[in-house]
């Protein structure tokens, strides 16, 4: 027979037992009820389809392919690209300043430090200030930094007199032209709201802002698609200057995308900007600065009006037929100069005249 204070003690033991088992089912009951808890919230501050601000990968469908672009491959093929964030050494914060008046018509010019004689010469002729057509003309120069000193203090002196340019701290390059796609975005966003249009180009063309401003009054819901030489499913280069690798890009066709030679975008307070902007915080930069532009305006789901008045491949060149093209690429700097003179001074073919200064 058990001494007493030992049935005690068992009794004890028995009843810690049953507290135990009573307060594990507790807390597993609870837990249950956090954990499920914890999920609803989860759910409601992420919705279903919302991706990830970062993804490992995006696909892109267009309605005949599906185009995968992959972080950790761009990462690391071109890690310069991934990681920059726009920053302004020239804010051209008075581009887009002055009183109300009509309607703001934006030349965005993709320029190289070095190219002062093309920067000058479009200053003379179609990138001069003006109000035209029931818009006001202005340019703006985009320019990225050069290892020569002399270039970025000529940038300088043509901001102080001209007001007209926009310069960042990437270096100038081939590659880094997507960075002017993508900061300017963010830069129109910021400092130039009011654009009702922006036509974006190069600084090695005639641009025709008589042409370019009917050509907006002519074309119905204008403000409502992009507009230029749009190239449909071109072929992906894997040699040459435009050279991308299988391994970034294993498709042999890009989306469609509008020539970088000369486009023209809708106003900013129409959301394509924003939109635009907001697709290029997911997608990984693409090092040709024509398709990544096409893979922002597919992410954002923007449209396309294709229009062969943007030779951007240029054209036969009998100065008449300047006439009715919105831009033509390629053109030496005194063939613009001549055919400006041609068209808007001498008055050469008919029906033009001189431009509204």
């Amino acid at each position: 027979m058990m001494p007493c204070n030992a049935g005690i003690l068992i009794r004890i033991g028995i009843w810690i037992l049953a507290l135990i088992r009573i307060l594990l089912l507790v807390l597993l009951i609870g837990g249950g009820f956090w954990l499920l808890h914890t999920m609803r919230i989860q759910l409601r501050q992420t919705p279903q389809g919302t991706p990830d601000p970062r993804p490992g990968s995006v696909e892109l469908p267009d309605g005949t392919f599906t185009f995968r672009l992959d972080y950790a491959t761009f990462r690391a093929e071109f890690p310069q690209l991934q990681s920059y964030r726009c920053r302004e050494l020239i804010p051209g914060d008075g581009v887009c300043t002055g009183p109300m008046g009509p309607p703001l018509l934006l030349l965005a010019v993709k320029s190289h430090p070095a190219s002062s004689a093309r920067r000058a010469t479009a200053r003379r002729t179609w990138a001069r200030p003006r109000v035209l057509g029931g818009y006001r003309v202005r340019a703006v120069f985009l320019v990225g930094v050069s290892p020569d000193s002399r270039h970025l203090a000529l940038l300088g002196r043509e901001s102080q007199e001209f007001g007209d340019v926009v310069l960042w701290d990437f270096a100038e390059s081939h590659e880094n032209l997507s960075f002017k796609e993508r900061c300017f975005l963010c830069w129109v966003g910021a400092r130039c709201r009011q654009a009702d249009f922006i036509f974006k180009g190069d600084d090695d063309e005639f641009v025709n802002p008589t042409a370019l401003v009917a050509y907006l009054g002519q074309t119905p819901n204008a403000s409502h698609v992009i507009h230029g030489n749009i190239q449909r499913h071109a072929v992906v280069f894997r040699g040459g200057k435009y050279r991308v690798s299988s391994a970034l890009f294993p498709q042999d066709t890009y989306p469609f995308f509008p020539s970088g030679g000369g486009f023209i975008m809708p106003r900013v307070e129409s959301a394509s900007v924003p939109v635009l902007a907001a697709a290029s915080e997911r997608i990984p930069v693409f090092p040709l600065d024509d398709v990544y532009f096409g893979f922002l305006v597919l992410a954002a789901g923007l449209r396309y009006r294709h229009d062969e008045r943007f030779q951007v491949f240029g054209m036969k060149d009998e100065p008449c037929l300047y006439v009715e093209a919105v831009v033509v690429h390629g053109v030496s700097l005194d063939r613009v100069e001549e055919v400006w003179r041609g068209l808007y001074e001498e008055r050469r073919c008919n029906g033009m005249g001189p431009l509204p200064s």
